[in-house]
Parts: C-alpha cells; structure tokens; sequence
C-alpha cells in the first residue's frame, strides 16, 4: 500500500512564492501598471455620471464628451495651479534659502553662548539651508510629475468606459456563474466609488480650508499649501502630517516661529475636525478594513507603486478583500483584513 508523503505546507508555500513573483513583477511594470490603476480608478469615479446622462436619453457619445470635459478641466486646473506655484516657488527659492542662513546663523549665535562646542558653522552643516529648501522644492515638482501621463490615462479611462456596458454581457456569454462574477464586480466599483467620492469631497473641503487659513496669516503660496493638503489627504493615516510638515517649515523660515505655532494648531484643528470626525462619520463602516491593515496597505502599496500606490492604498486593498470574500477557501484571509465591527454583524 502507497503512501502519499505530501508535505502538509507545501501549498502554503507554493501559493506564498507565487506572490512574491506576482507583486515582483507587478513592481518591475510600475511604469506600465501605474497609469492604468489610475485611468481604472478614474473610470469608477466618472461611471456614475456617464450613467445618470444615458439614464436621462442623452446619446452615449455627448455624455462621454460631457464627462471627459469635466476629467479633462480638473486635470488642467491642477496642472496649471500646481505649475504656476512651483515656477514661483523656485524662482524664490535662493531668497527663502537665504532666509533659512540667516535663522541658523541667529540660532547657532544663541546656543553659542551656553555651549563652546555648537557653532554656527557645526549648526549649518547638520540643517543644511539650501538642501532643506531644495527638498521642499523636489517635492513640489515630484507633484507635478503626476501628471505627465495625462493623455495615455485619460485615452485609457475613454475605452474603460466604452467598453464598461459590454462587461455583463460578456461575462454572461464567456462564464458559467457569471451572475455571480458581476455582483462581485458591482460591489467593488460600489465600495470604490462610495470611498473616493467621500474621501474627494474631504479632501476638497480640506485643501480649500487650509488655503484660506494659511492665507488669512499671510504665509506666500497658500494655494499651493492648499492644493498639497487636498492631494495628500488621500494617503490614510499619515497623509495630512506629511502634507503639515512642509508648510509649517516654510512659515518658520518667511514669518517666524510664532506665525509656525498659529500654523500647526490650524493643521490640527482641520485634521481632528475633518479626519477624526466629519470623514468618519460620513464613511460609516463602508471600508471595512481594521485601522492596522489600512496602515500596513500604506506602506505595502507604497513600496510597490510608491506615491501613487499610496493614494491608493485603501482602494487596492479594499478590492483585494471583496476578491478574497468571494471564494471559501480564501473568505478567511479577507475576515483578518476587516474590522471588528464585520464580526459583530
């Protein structure tokens, strides 16, 4: 009599290496996959509208024209008031560096007085002025940088949505349980779509209120300040520090450490308000994912798409657990992703 030798982990471990080469290779194309995951997203958000003009007897063609005008008026209005920014910002860059000398001279004169060995020089050569301001600067090119990719994403999210009410035929001809592939597709373009809207008009109400308050104290390019507060928004958890950091240090170096102390308690103030109250609120329990697997899915996707991954962190990962929610062999991993609140139900 034969007896089978299978190791019990070995399917483990083959499914395991398999994705390490998946998201190997996934991270080797970020070039290619990056654009698309952006047109896809792009796609869901303007879904919605496409359908509710078709709903309303407007033919296909003018409803694709009417909602890729908007698409295209947005992408121009960010590039424009993010280019605008940036060329002045640059071009003001030795002044602020500059600026930043003349602080580091004033603070290392000070310290000097109560320790020999801190210097103005030793001070400048750990916070080097110009490196400082110039990854301010790199970081609002890298902004910019986005965008390069307009016309091949909004070619993509053009077909995505042409070829978007072919989909459930498709798949009624092509599958056997098709009924239940779409509602697997219908809930995730659901969940993605609710996700982004709120998180989009979050974010607006975010951006535009740290312009204006930013502006109301007189710091130099609040609407740039805006526009990194409203994008950076995006990112969970961690995104709204980031886009705080360089703000408040640009307020130290044109305006002084009190306008910085007024500047960071209006941060906060936007932050506890609309992240840690409005934003829930308004979210509810859609999401689903546990507050260390939104944080984990930062950092993942981050490392795998960098920045953009990072905006998308939640709706990648949000989409991987209503994948893993649909099989029963892989409902348990998707029930690690979610929260408590899923438990109680």
């Amino acid at each position: 009599m034969e007896i089978s030798a299978k190791p019990v982990g070995l399917p483990i471990l083959i499914t395991l290496a398999a994705f390490v080469v998946v998201v190997a290779g996934v991270r080797a194309a970020e070039a290619i996959v990056v654009p698309f995951l952006l047109s896809v997203f792009i796609a869901i958000i303007s879904a919605p509208a496409l359908h509710w003009l078709e709903n309303r007897k407007v033919p296909r063609w003018l409803a694709m024209l009417i909602v890729l005008s908007f698409i295209i008026a947005a992408f121009t209005m960010l590039s424009i008031l993010i280019g605008s920014s940036v060329r002045g910002f640059s071009e003001d860059l030795p002044y602020y560096q500059q600026r930043l000398s003349d602080l580091l001279a004033q603070s290392g004169a000070w310290i000097s007085r109560y320790s020999d060995d801190v210097t103005t020089d030793v001070l400048i050569s750990y916070l080097n002025p110009g490196a400082a301001m110039q990854l301010v600067a790199d970081m609002l090119n890298g902004l910019g940088s986005m965008f390069g990719n307009v016309f091949l994403i909004l070619l993509t999210v053009v077909f995505i949505l042409f070829e978007a009410s072919s989909v459930p035929r498709k798949l009624r001809a092509g599958m056997p349980n098709a009924d239940k592939s779409l509602g697997i597709f219908v809930a995730i373009a659901n969940n993605v779509n609710r996700y982004l809207a709120i998180k989009t008009a979050t974010s607006l109400v975010t951006g535009i209120t740290v312009a204006v308050s930013l502006a109301f104290i007189g710091v130099d390019y609040p609407m740039l300040w805006g526009i990194i507060a409203f994008l950076f928004n995006y990112i969970p958890s961690i995104g709204s520090f980031i886009a705080a950091v360089p703000a408040i240090l640009f307020v130290i170096v044109q305006l002084g450490a009190g306008a910085a102390i007024v500047t960071s308690a209006v941060y906060v103030a936007i932050n506890v308000l609309i992240g840690s109250m409005i934003e829930p609120k308004v979210m509810g329990r859609h999401v689903g994912l546990s507050t260390l697997v939104v944080f984990l899915s930062l950092v993942f996707w981050g490392w795998v798409f960098g920045p953009v991954g990072m905006f998308l962190s939640v709706p990648l990962t949000m989409t991987a657990k209503l994948a893993l929610e649909s099989s029963p062999k892989t409902r348990w991993l998707a029930v690690l992703l979610g929260n408590d609140v899923e438990l109680q139900k």
